[in-house]
């Protein structure tokens, strides 16, 4: 095999596509993989060549499977052949579990078809039953149990170890990791954070697919949604926003004439997403290839096609006779008349390319994760769904955006039906074979696409908010949701046969779908042994809800059950001990709760007490005055003081959260950090907390020490990446908000001694960037910074020298020849622009100083060395500063 071939064959991968510009090949890793990629995965996963590798070692159950199955690569052969077919057989498992369990249609292939057996008779042994409760047992993670109805979970255990091979010859087994790390979550009960996962450097990948725009953004975007699920909101956005950079996404959320209602007589502004893709994507064309476009200019033709499917998921009309189906807008421009798009009509937008309508629903989940909940939030979200669903371009995309138009809906009394039975529409088309298989595949990886067992999961619970509980029941006992279902019965006044059911279960009166417990007497041990313990625990944790007066038992019981790994039972335990006073052992139980999965949630207000009463005890605990501010920050209401016992805790959090903040909980949160640093000083987390903190409640010369401290203990390792720049900018804004050097003297009595801005401040301010910053930072915005400051002290020759280093340091500065970076450009030229403004300013204030010829070998270098871009029409504004600076020093 040509080892050329492979990052085309890794890009068709990640694309779902085939790229036609790989050369026939007779290798049989080639051709399986073009078998995965077009979805036929049973001639994959029963070929030859796979049955040598899925193959069991031996029939000893007890094991785990990664010792049962050995995957790894003959010594014989071509290696790089090898790992192409391993990671073509772990795609096919997994995209097999993803049809199953997903997208559909319905799977044709069963794991004893896939699994060979080397000893004779072991496969009369052997079921499906029992291949079933074996993964599921594995595919538990954190203490946290995996849904016990998934379909072929083997399928995707298999997958997770074979992606645990090394793979020295292929670039992206990386990326398929986090596939499969995305989809694992989604079958557990809470998400728990992968540290391996998290930390691993995207770097690799990134440089792999810097070409390919369309690749790099769904790289950013599922790199997003891991951290979307993980609850990281901040961290997920920033990646949402770096794909839409990546794709050269352009859209702007602004507003529009237009009319919302049929009897609507005087058009109002509505609020509208305008977007523009520039990937391209030929819609129209009738050939089965599309060109898919690279930063160089190039082009990588593939056999995907963009056109308009013949069968979309079914979109439910409204039907009311007030509201219209869509917004019509009658205005032909935004409402802003300095929009990016101004040429864009609302009523009539360009289609959107399918990974940039998936980086729209990301998006749209972000702004449901980080906006309070009102009703802003909805007409936030309803833009960006209505422009996905106004062009539809693939099947899966298309499912989730009705989805989340569904969900947008269901609060709304003239939307709910629709609401109800568009989710009950997208439940019913799972099954079918209406669209194909590689279709749906082709973005599954860049949408949220709940499970099918999800769905009918939101079916059901949409049914229990419209009253419809018995219905709701039915979907309930069907999916073995015995929590749901225990909450159904308690809705209909019936709470002893939730505790029937829960018992029934644990004593194997009740069989469920795929471990039937009353046949516990005639399985054999090892069989019982496969039984998923998580679940049994989770079980025993329910029943502890339902019997109070036994609740320690149940809880200590599951916490036995699952040999000390079930978070919820010790999160259940901690919450029954602190209710009832029990401290010590409350805080015990959540410690040991969080350490299995330090992603849950916690409840604020329980939190803050107990952490007032660990520095009642402890003053001199630095993290228990950590934690306690970050209580604060969390909670929406003024504490309550209990006498001096005052809690204070440190977190970091956004503008939009801190909106919400009550300012007396801020001003708690300050001083609990304050008094926590003083037995913590070393801890630079705690003093970027307290920054954070300082700059909120106003005491900005705090917020200069404790930035100071935050680049002193970790600019050797981060770099200029220590300073945060924005509180660096604000500080400097303090400065300069007061007269300069040629206002009031400081013994003025008009002067303030305000240690938080002016010359008070500037006495702190200076010795942070003199000290401290710049022997230790070099970047561009940091010496911009120094920069006002020196301006504001009239010192316009060294002034000059800061922004010239800003310069050096910059975009213009350090572009090199021979980069084609267009955008790139366009910024450096602006940066030359404003630096000889710049001295056209400040130039004639410094006696002797020949400003302009500076500015003249600041343009004149420039141009020289971006000489490839001539045609761009910045290059004529440069050669004409060029000219007056040369007129204007004769």
């Amino acid at each position: 095999m040509d080892r050329a071939v492979l990052p085309q064959i890794e890009k068709s991968f990640l694309r779902g596509v085939w790229d036609c510009g790989i050369p026939p090949s007779s290798s049989p890793a080639v051709l399986i993989a073009k078998k995965v990629i077009d979805g036929d995965f049973r001639e994959a996963l029963t070929s030859s060549e796979a049955r040598k590798l899925i193959r069991l070692q031996n029939d000893c159950f007890d094991q785990p499977l990664e010792d049962i199955f050995d995957f790894s690569a003959s010594s014989d052969g071509d290696l790089a052949e090898q790992e192409l077919l391993q990671l073509s057989l772990a795609i096919a498992l997994f995209h097999a579990f993803i049809q199953a369990n997903w997208t559909g249609p319905d799977l044709n292939l069963t794991p004893l078809e896939v699994i060979t057996f080397d000893k004779l008779g072991t496969e009369t042994s052997l079921s499906e039953d029992l291949i079933r409760q074996k993964a599921v047992a594995e595919l538990a993670y954190g203490g946290e149990p995996a849904y016990h109805l998934t379909a072929v979970p083997i399928f995707l255990r298999l997958a997770q170890i074979f992606l645990a091979l090394p793979f020295p010859h292929l670039q992206t087994a990386q990326w398929w990791r986090l596939r499969v790390a995305l989809v694992h979550q989604q079958i557990l009960d809470e998400p728990v954070a992968d540290s391996d996962l998290l930390s691993a450097s995207l770097e690799p990948l990134e440089s792999f697919v810097s070409s390919e725009p369309d690749l790099l953004g769904r790289l950013y975007l599922e790199r997003g949604r891991l951290d979307h699920i993980y609850s990281q909101d901040k961290s997920a956005a920033e990646y949402f926003v770096k794909a839409a950079r990546a794709t050269g996404l352009e859209y702007e959320l602004t507003g529009a004439l237009g009319k919302r209602t049929r009897f609507q007589q005087t058009d109002l502004s509505q609020l509208v997403l305008l977007a523009e893709s520039r990937l391209s994507s030929d819609l129209a064309a009738s050939s089965n290839s599309t060109d898919i476009p690279t930063q160089n200019g190039g082009s990588t033709k593939t056999s995907e096609n963009f056109q308009l499917s013949t069968v979309l998921p079914e979109t439910l009309p409204l039907n009311d006779d007030t509201l219209l189906e869509q917004t019509e807008f009658t205005s032909s421009h935004p409402a802003l008349s300095d929009s990016r798009l101004l040429h864009i009509n609302p009523q009539n937008q360009p289609p959107l390319h399918p990974v940039d309508q998936s980086i729209f629903l990301s998006l749209c989940l972000n702004v449901k994760n980080t906006s309070p909940s009102h009703g802003l939030t909805s007409e936030q979200m309803a833009p960006y769904v209505a422009r996905v669903i106004s062009h539809p371009r693939n099947w899966s995309v298309h499912t989730v955006a009705l989805l989340l138009r569904s969900r947008l809906e269901s609060s709304r009394t003239r939307t709910v039906e629709r609401s109800t039975l568009q989710l009950q529409a997208l439940i019913d088309q799972m099954p079918t074979s209406d669209s194909t298989l590689s279709e749906r595949l082709h973005y599954v990886h860049s949408i949220p696409l709940p499970s099918k067992w999800e769905l009918q999961k939101e079916l059901a619970l949409r049914f229990a908010s419209l009253g419809v509980v018995k219905s709701a029941l039915e979907i309930f006992e069907r999916l073995e949701m015995w929590e749901e279902v225990v909450k159904c019965w308690g809705s209909l006044e019936r709470p002893e046969k939730g505790i029937a059911v829960v018992r029934d279960l644990l004593e194997g009166r009740k069989a469920e779908a795929d471990v039937v417990l009353s046949r516990g007497k005639i399985i054999s041990e090892a069989r019982r042994n496969f039984q998923d313990t998580s679940r049994e625990a989770k079980l025993w944790c329910l029943l502890g809800d339902l019997e109070p007066e036994k609740a320690v038992e149940h809880y200590e019981r599951a916490w036995s059950v699952s040999k000390h790994s079930s978070g919820r039972a010790m999160r259940s335990l901690g919450g029954h001990y602190f209710a009832r006073g029990r401290y010590s052992e409350a805080v015990t139980c959540l410690r040991q709760a969080v350490m299995i999965n330090p992603l849950l949630a916690q409840d604020w207000e329980g939190a803050r007490n107990a952490f007032s009463r660990c520095v009642a005890i402890d003053e001199d605990d630095g993290e228990s005055w950590n934690n306690l501010a970050s209580m604060y920050l969390r909670l929406g209401t003024n504490p309550k003081r209990d006498g001096d016992k005052e809690a204070d805790v440190s977190v970091t959090y956004t503008s939009e959260t801190a909106k919400s903040i009550p300012f007396d909980n801020k001003m708690l949160a300050f001083r609990a950090l304050k008094q926590g640093l003083r037995y913590s000083y070393s801890n630079w987390r705690m003093w970027y907390n307290y920054m954070i903190v300082s700059m909120d409640v106003g005491q900005l010369n705090e917020a200069c020490r404790a930035l100071g401290r935050v680049i002193e203990e970790t600019s050797g390792k981060v770099g200029a990446k220590s300073v945060d720049e924005d509180v660096l900018d604000r500080l400097v804004d303090g400065v300069a908000r007061a007269p300069g050097v040629e206002g009031p003297e400081e013994n003025d009595a008009s002067t303030l001694q305000d240690p938080n801005q002016g010359r008070w401040l500037f006495k702190s301010v200076n010795d942070l960037f003199e000290r401290i910053l710049l022997p230790r930072v070099s970047s561009p915005r940091v010496f911009r910074a120094y920069a006002r400051l020196l301006t504001w002290q009239n010192k316009w020759e060294e002034a000059i020298k800061a922004y010239l280093d800003a310069y050096r340091n910059g975009i213009a500065g350090t572009m090199e020849k021979g980069e084609t970076d267009v955008e790139r450009w366009r910024e450096a030229a602006q940066e030359v622009e404003e630096i000889v403004d710049l001295l056209r300013n400040f130039g004639p204030r410094v006696e002797g100083y020949n400003w302009r010829l500076q500015a003249r070998s600041i343009v004149r270098t420039f141009t020289g060395r971006t000489k490839d871009f001539e045609d761009e029409p910045g290059w004529g504004r440069l050669k004409d500063l060029q000219d007056e600076l040369r007129k204007e020093d004769e």
